[in-house]
Order: C-alpha cells, then structure tokens, then sequence
C-alpha cells in the first residue's frame, strides 16, 4: 500500500502574489519555451512551403488549367494549419 500524497503541478512555478519579483530561472525557462514553440512553427511552416511547391509543380506539368484552384485551395490548408499550430502551441 504505497500510498504517497505528491501533486504533480504541469503549470509554471513563477506565479507568486508579487509579479515583479520573478526569478531569472523563471524568465529564462519561459523564454527558451517561446523559442521553442516559434521553433516548431516555423518547422511546420517550411514542410507546408515545401509541399505546397511539389504539388505547384506536379499540377503546372500535368494539369496547367486548375492551377488557380489548387492554389486557393493550397492557401486555405496552409492558414488552417498555421492556426491549429498556433493554437496546439500556446
């Protein structure tokens, strides 16, 4: 019967009642998370560059009525997926 009473806590330890007493661990461990989360996005942004190129390309070769369309279309899966990034991150 081990039965230990430790509160794992996912949120930050900076908040304290005063909030300009923050400690450097505190101010360096948030920012190196914000360089992290610009990190990945900017990972996600470049894939979807590159895919988006590769089917601009294919469609130009094979099909060059429907380019017009397949870049709408390309442009609203990009934004939706910028923002579902974002929103997952933060």
């Amino acid at each position: 019967m081990n039965s230990s009473s430790s509160s794992s806590s996912t949120g930050s330890s900076c908040s304290s009642s005063n909030s300009n007493s923050r400690s450097s661990s505190c101010i360096s461990s948030s920012s190196s998370k914000v360089v992290v989360e610009v990190v990945l996005v900017v990972v996600v942004v470049a894939v979807v560059v590159v895919v988006v190129l590769v089917v601009e390309v294919v469609v130009v070769v094979v099909i060059k009525e429907v380019v017009v369309v397949v870049v709408v279309v390309v442009v609203v899966v990009v934004v939706v997926v910028v923002v579902v990034v974002v929103v997952v991150v933060v």
